[in-house]
């Protein structure tokens, strides 16, 4: 490309608004693309209203040509990160690239690279936006249609800009994909060997299910919080939600949250189990499409038009949740399969679950015992400093 191209530093609320309005020029005619609100963007950046920033540093670039931007990326310090793990480990997020702008590209990597070495750092890690408890990876196969709720979405040209600047895979996130129209509310059409150890689970007597109660959402949000990190604690790059990410996914999630397919699994009065799937809002957005020169009212008046009166939303996500560990091995990620198919099959026509660790094990046995065939790859990126 020609012309002069500069990194600068975007620290005022105007500045960071063309940050986020970059977006639009990056997918425009992009089919798959679903944008986001600008209110939500403006709030994740907002270190007054984001309780991320709480535990963290984050510093926005713009790289401008010409002085008109061709890219925009975030250097992050996750403090709460490098507590839990004991590493010095930063963070880029918030990228990107006009196509044909791989300088640009490099500047930019370059720039979130110093950042953190500034801070001390050793390593970067990402795409993420801002932590892995957000959107998280890069889509690296699998441009197949818009992803799912909170799941990313990128141009296929950013694999090569990012691995031309000498990073490499840390860990692989995986996108499986299941149709619900082939099993029946009764469990027909379920893998025979779950059913089987499910049903030896709730034969034991000791175990009962319960719905999300939405009159105590405070007091069940509180819950699938400490369930949720107690059961992913040993996950790779996982860091437990602060009381202050609970209060903020719980103001996010609550109007999306579909109480009849959200449980919890008692042992007991013990809890220790739970599933939180989460009705794909992106069906219904995507056909909403945000713009920043629209009014949000209006933009949500759509949205709502396509979700309740519509219904387009047709899928639903694994989203979150898990057995505790000193529960596992007892049969208890069956029954939540068991549970979680025969709740979403009455709604639903498509189930994703995702993310999976491509580490681990275990859970990609269960997708696959779900039927589910792997559609989607997304790659968290590393290299030292």
């Amino acid at each position: 490309m020609t012309g002069k191209l500069a990194i600068i530093p975007a620290e005022s609320a105007a500045e960071k608004d063309e940050l986020i309005k970059f977006q639009w020029q990056v997918y425009k005619g992009d089919p798959y693309w679903v944008p986001p609100l600008m209110s939500e963007r403006r709030t994740l950046l907002d270190p007054e209203r984001h309780p991320f920033h709480e535990h963290a540093k984050v510093r926005y670039f713009t790289a401008r040509r010409d002085g008109r931007i061709v890219g925009t990326i975030a250097g992050i310090i996750n403090h709460r990160h490098n507590e839990y793990w004991n590493d010095h480990t930063g963070f880029f997020g918030l990228f990107e690239v006009l196509p044909g702008e791989e300088e640009a590209a490099h500047a930019l990597l370059r720039t979130a690279e110093a950042f953190c070495r500034d801070e001390g750092m050793d390593a970067i890690r990402g795409p993420m936006n801002f932590s892995q408890n957000e959107e998280c990876g890069l889509l690296v196969d699998g441009w197949n249609g818009p992803p799912v709720i909170l799941m990313p979405y990128n141009p296929r040209y950013y694999v090569d800009m990012i691995e031309s600047a000498g990073y490499s895979k840390a860990q692989d996130l995986l996108a499986y994909l299941t149709d619900l129209r082939q099993i029946q509310p009764d469990g027909t059409g379920i893998n025979p060997k779950l059913l089987r150890v499910a049903d030896h689970v709730r034969r034991r007597g000791d175990i009962t299910i319960r719905t999300l109660d939405m009159r105590h959402f405070q007091r069940d949000a509180a819950l699938f919080k400490e369930i949720y990190n107690k059961a992913w604690s040993k996950n790779w790059g996982f860091v437990p939600l602060t009381e202050g990410e609970l209060e903020n996914e719980i103001m996010e999630l609550k109007p999306i949250v579909d109480p009849e397919i959200t449980f919890f699994v008692y042992k007991g009065d013990q809890p220790v189990a739970a599933g939180l799937p989460l009705p794909d809002l992106n069906q219904a957005l995507h056909r909403a499409y945000p713009r920043p020169d629209v009014p949000e009212w209006w933009t949500m008046a759509k949205l709502l038009y396509y979700w309740k009166v519509r219904k387009v939303i047709t899928t639903v996500r694994a989203f979150a949740g898990g057995v505790i560990e000193d529960y596992r091995g007892q049969g208890l990620h069956a029954l939540m399969i068991v549970e979680g198919l025969k709740r979403c099959v009455k709604r639903y026509q498509q189930l994703e679950v995702s993310w999976v660790l491509e580490s681990n094990i275990p859970m990609r046995q269960t997708a696959a015992h779900m039927g589910a065939k792997l559609y989607r790859t997304y790659r968290i990126y590393q290299k030292p400093l």
